[in-house]
C-alpha cells in the first residue's frame, strides 16, 4: 500500500471511530444531579453518585450546583430540555418561579425525575413537586401535607389522613432488609424478594399526596430500632403527566452509596424514570437477605 494510501486509510478509520464515539455518545441517557443545598452532605454523595451512574456505561452525568442557603438562588437556571432524568440531590431553598415552571414542564413532557434521599425533604410548599414524590418528610409537613401512607402486615397499602405525629422519621442507622413489593416493576425485576441492604436511615413517617404512588420496596421499622413497628415505604414511582418519577430514601452518605443495592438500585431507578424501561441487568454480587455487600468505586 503506497503512503498515500495508507495516509486516506487512517482518516478513514480515525472518521469512523469519532462517528461511532459521537453516536455512542448520543445514545446515552443525560442525566443531571442537582445540588447545592442540603441537609445531607451533598459535597460528599455527589461526586460518588457522578461515579455509580457512569459506571453504569448508559448514562452521561452533568451536576448544576444551586448558590448555598440564604444566597441569592433567583439567578440559578437549568436548560432542562439538555436531559432525560433529574437526580434530586438538593434540600434547600425554594428556586425561581421560571425555573420551577421549566421543571414541572420537563416532566409533564416526558422527564423523568428522581428524588435521591434527602431529595424528599425538600420544597414542603412546592404543591407539584410533592405530587410528583409522592412522599416526603421533615421541612415543617404535618397532616396537613397528606396522609401518612404504610403497608400493612399482609403487603396492603394503608392511607391514614388522620394520625398526627411527626412528617418524617428515623431511628439509630442500621442493616435493615428490603422487601421486594411489585417484583414485575423494571426496576424492580429479577432482584431477591428480601435482600439486606447496608446500615442506614430508614425513613418512616412519610406523608405527602400519595396520589398514583407504586410502592416498589419496603423496609420493616423494627421498635426495637426506634422504628413505627410498620412496613415503610423506601422506594415509590409515581406518574405525573408524561414523565415518571421514583422516590428512593436510600443512601444517607458516602459510606452507604458504595453498598452494592444502593448502587444497583440508584443506575435502574434512574434508567427507568429516564426512558420506562430497564436493561441493566442484576449484577452477581447483588446482595442476598443475610449480609450486605459493598462495592470500592475507585476500581
Amino acid at each position: 500500500m503506497t503512503s498515500k494510501l495508507c495516509k486516506i486509510a487512517a482518516l478513514f478509520l480515525l472518521t469512523l471511530c469519532v462517528a461511532v464515539s459521537s453516536a455512542s455518545a448520543q445514545d446515552k441517557i443525560r442525566l443531571l444531579i442537582i445540588d447545592g443545598q442540603n441537609n445531607h452532605n451533598w459535597k460528599a454523595t455527589t461526586p460518588v453518585l457522578v461515579k455509580i451512574f457512569e459506571s453504569a456505561g448508559i448514562f452521561t452525568v452533568d451536576v448544576a450546583t444551586t448558590p448555598e442557603s440564604g444566597q441569592d438562588v433567583s439567578k440559578f437556571n437549568v436548560d432542562f430540555s439538555k436531559y432525560d432524568v433529574v437526580v434530586m440531590n438538593y434540600n434547600g431553598d425554594r428556586w425561581n418561579p421560571e425555573l420551577e415552571k421549566a421543571f414541572v414542564d420537563f416532566i409533564v413532557n416526558g422527564g423523568g425525575l428522581l428524588s435521591y434521599h434527602a431529595g424528599n425533604n425538600a420544597f414542603t410548599s412546592w404543591h407539584a413537586y410533592n405530587e410528583m414524590i409522592g412522599l416526603g418528610g421533615w421541612g415543617g409537613r404535618n397532616k396537613d401535607s397528606g396522609p401518612y401512607l404504610y403497608l400493612d402486615s399482609e403487603g396492603k397499602v394503608v392511607i391514614d389522613p388522620v394520625q398526627d405525629g411527626p412528617s418524617g422519621d428515623h431511628g439509630p442507622q442500621w442493616a435493615f432488609p428490603i422487601d421486594v413489593r411489585a417484583p414485575e416493576h423494571p426496576i424492580m425485576k429479577g432482584l431477591p424478594l428480601r435482600f439486606r441492604h447496608c446500615k442506614d436511615e430508614l425513613y418512616q413517617y412519610q406523608r405527602g399526596p400519595a396520589h398514583n404512588v407504586t410502592v416498589l420496596a419496603t423496609a420493616f421499622a423494627e421498635p426495637s430500632q426506634r422504628g413505627s413497628n410498620r412496613n415503610e415505604p423506601q422506594i415509590l414511582t409515581v406518574p405525573y403527566g408524561k414523565g415518571r418519577c421514583v422516590t428512593n430514601m436510600l443512601g444517607h452518605d458516602a459510606e452507604q452509596l458504595s453498598s452494592v443495592d444502593t448502587i444497583v438500585l440508584l443506575q435502574r431507578c434512574a434508567e427507568w424514570a429516564a426512558t420506562g424501561n430497564v436493561t441493566l441487568e442484576v449484577p452477581a454480587d447483588f446482595p442476598g437477605e443475610d449480609e450486605p455487600v459493598f462495592r470500592d468505586l475507585n476500581k
